[in-house]
């Protein structure tokens, strides 16, 4: 049998040549290591300002809770899947995901934001606390324990977005009025109606912080 005719035999149930069989064999497995060479190349970051593709990461630098987090982040990442799912900081809620219940609020530079609304790539460099960066070590810290003792929730699911709202307003206005109160609480949603008591607990709140506690 010549070559000519060994190229013209066939694998029994395909049709196809042993030479070309070999041949689709041989590129499948260079295309196999050379897509594994592409997964595990280190990111290619891209240059500061610059839009960033879809599917591609970049590298951010947070600080959370006082600790410094340097970490990869898509661009469509929400600092709220970042904090929760990425670094496990679950006070922080999930709740309406579009800007309009608070759940989600944190703290951004001593400021409340919804943490849903911001991508983690513009929280870059930013000063972030969240519900658990206000305790006092296992106890709780002085806003949440005036929530405890104004029994200012029902089922607790926005507590911690309250919480944060309040440590917000507290730390521009240390001496809020009753309506500086309601205004700056008016991005929180409480389902179970607990705002006369939510009222009371950050007016205790700003007593408790002028007092030094």
């Amino acid at each position: 049998m010549n070559d000519d005719d060994n190229d013209r035999e066939t694998l029994p149930t395909t049709g196809v040549s042993r030479r070309g069989f070999i041949t689709s064999v041989s590129t499948g497995a260079i295309g196999v290591a050379a897509a594994a060479t592409i997964a595990t190349a280190a990111p290619v970051e891209p240059p500061a300002g610059a839009e960033i593709p879809a599917g591609e990461v970049s590298t951010i630098g947070l600080t959370v809770n006082g600790r410094r987090h340097k970490m990869l982040v898509e661009p469509r990442w929400s600092l709220l899947y970042v904090l929760r799912d990425q670094l496990g900081l679950t006070g922080t809620k999930v709740s309406c995901e579009r800007g309009e219940c608070g759940a989600c609020t944190v703290l951004i530079d001593g400021k409340a934001r919804y943490a849903c609304m911001t991508l983690a790539v513009e929280a870059d460099g930013r000063d972030i606390t969240t519900i658990e960066g206000v305790m006092k070590g296992e106890e709780l810290g002085t806003t949440q324990q005036a929530f405890a003792d104004e029994d200012a929730f029902q089922c607790g699911y926005c507590t911690p977005g309250q919480v944060m709202a309040a440590e917000g307003l507290l730390r521009i206005n240390p001496s809020p009025t009753l309506d500086d109160i309601r205004q700056g609480m008016a991005g929180n949603i409480c389902r179970c109606g607990a705002y006369a008591h939510i009222f009371k607990a950050v007016a205790k709140a700003a007593d408790l912080k002028r007092q030094g506690r």
